[in-house]
């Protein structure tokens, strides 16, 4: 990936290993990667500028996004609508988070879709983290197959409040600031840490 080697391979891989729609932003709002997730649903917008495929309507989100890129706002949550290639609209959940390197600002955007079908179960479960539990690391599985906040809600039958204060407690355990940011963490026990 031509377009994130400046910002290293730890960032790379991270961003790699996240199944949901991910994409990076540079600092004038333009698109320079996106995962196949994403591409699956906006198509290949690499080099276009990240509002043509926002809904034109949805204003709020151009502003989080604008403020994010001039560095105003580091972390946000809200929900989009996209606008795939044939012009069909896909409303989406998304997470974003300003990353930094070597004093160059660009955005991370983690999403998750709400709405569509419900991604198939991991046929193998992942080994359990120590930091995490056993409810947590349900949670953190399901966001890691793109499920929302409503979707996890409805499958393990808990609140909607209730599933953001597992995030909550999640993003604490993992010492990340962020959703993007704990899906590219790697479990305690494969550092050999525990």
């Amino acid at each position: 990936m031509p377009e994130l080697d400046a910002f290293g391979d730890e960032l790379e891989e991270a961003i790699e290993r996240v199944r949901v729609p991910a994409y990076v932003i540079d600092r004038e709002g333009i698109i320079r990667w996106l995962n196949p997730a994403a591409e699956a649903i906006v198509g290949d917008a690499r080099g276009r500028p990240f509002t043509a495929i926002i809904a034109p309507e949805d204003t709020s989100t151009q502003e989080v996004f604008a403020r994010q890129i001039a560095g105003t706002a580091n972390l946000a949550d809200s929900e989009v609508v996209l606008v795939g290639p044939e012009g069909n609209r896909v409303n989406c959940e998304f997470s974003s988070v300003a990353l930094t390197s070597e004093g160059d600002r660009v955005v991370g955007v983690f999403g998750q879709l709400v709405g569509r079908g419900l991604a198939s179960r991991a046929a193998e479960p992942a080994l359990p983290d120590p930091r995490l539990t056993r409810r947590q690391q349900e949670v953190l599985r399901l966001l890691e197959l793109g499920r929302s906040n409503e979707q996890i809600a409805d499958e393990l039958h808990l609140k909607v409040g209730t599933v953001r204060e597992h995030i909550r407690h999640i993003l604490r355990a993992l010492d990340a600031d962020s959703r993007l940011e704990a899906l590219g963490i790697e479990p305690a026990h494969t550092r050999g840490t525990a």
